[in-house]
């Protein structure tokens, strides 16, 4: 179980020339193999960089797979320029928080959406204006280059409403009715995070310089990891961060 880690490299293979031996580097194992959940990890050097100095090996692990998801969803699929308008459905959730942190260290201005009771955490990201999930288009004044459905429950109606021309919608739920629109031309956009290696330095270099901090609810050892999970699972813990899992 588990992708995401961080970690000091303890062993290399014979063709490995991006790290070395006691380099501190954070990175994800694929999908299908899985196994962060370890004391020792084994990946391939294209999906590990370097962990910046000041960052904690507890929040680089918290970052490649919602770091890389938004990243890719803003600027491969999305374009993002500097001075961009960009609006994020479920801003406060690991990919949308993520979107917002990269965007606006961008330069680009961000709107969203998030429950009605989490709108002054949203305010300290500097989301504004800031809707509740249900919010009714008309209210929103501005039309947005990037349209980003972070939680994949965006009706595809509200989105097209406050699109601007030329704009992007884009969504992380890759339904079959999504991955149709999205082969189509216009607007309609699926991002699946993908392993790269340029887009995990890009995000482990915007972590260093402190514009990405995805939040971080517990950090547990090892040896808890299942009553933890098993907590995840029953109580939505992620919806406050991000769980750690500490080897040892």
């Amino acid at each position: 179980m588990g992708y995401d880690f961080a970690g000091t490299v303890e062993a290399v293979g014979n063709k490995v020339t991006r790290v070395r031996i006691g380099d501190d580097v954070l990175g994800g194992v694929s999908i299908k193999e899985s196994g962060a959940f370890a004391d020792v990890v084994v990946a391939r050097e294209d999906d590990v960089v370097k962990k910046p100095a000041g960052l904690s090996f507890e929040a680089a692990a918290a970052i490649p797979i919602v770091g890389i998801t938004a990243y890719q969803a803003l600027f491969n699929k999305g374009n993002l320029r500097r001075g961009a308008s960009v609006f994020v459905h479920a801003s406060l959730g690991g990919v949308g928080r993520s979107a917002v942190q990269l965007a606006s260290a961008h330069g680009a201005t961000v709107a969203g959406s998030c429950r009605p009771g989490s709108a002054s955490e949203a305010r300290a990201l500097g989301i504004d204006p800031i809707v509740d999930f249900d919010f009714d288009p008309a209210t929103l004044q501005q039309k947005f280059d990037i349209v980003l459905d972070a939680s994949g429950t965006l009706p595809v109606k509200t989105a097209r409403k406050i699109l601007a021309r030329k704009g992007r919608i884009i969504t992380v739920k890759p339904s079959p009715a999504n991955m149709a629109r999205s082969a189509l031309p216009g607007p309609f956009r699926v991002v699946i995070g993908q392993p790269s290696t340029a887009d995990l330095e890009a995000i482990a270099q915007a972590a260093g310089d402190g514009h990405l901090r995805p939040p971080i609810a517990q950090v547990v050892p090892l040896s808890e990891a299942i009553p933890a999970l098993t907590s995840l699972e029953q109580h939505g813990t992620a919806k406050r961060g991000k769980l750690i899992i500490v080897p040892g």
